[in-house]
């Protein structure tokens, strides 16, 4: 991440985020490949249960415990 602050990922929201939720599309992800979107505490329930519905939500961390698996892109 950079030092820029990071705004939650929910559409309209400009608020700063603090979880990481990493996912995956299998029908066009391989399973290692762990897409990202960030949140902030009102819109994380919100955007898991979006990607938990289809079987995309992998995991949800908070921001400052978040690293990037290798060879993932964001």
């Amino acid at each position: 991440m950079s030092d820029e602050t990071p705004i939650c990922s929910a559409k309209g929201c400009r608020t700063t985020a603090v979880w990481v939720l990493a996912w995956n599309n299998p029908k066009i992800h391989t399973p290692e490949r762990r897409k990202t979107w960030i949140a902030c505490e009102e819109h994380r329930e919100h955007l898991a249960q979006f990607l938990s519905v289809r079987g995309f939500l992998k995991d949800v961390v908070p921001l400052d415990e978040w690293r990037e698996p290798e060879g993932s892109e964001g």
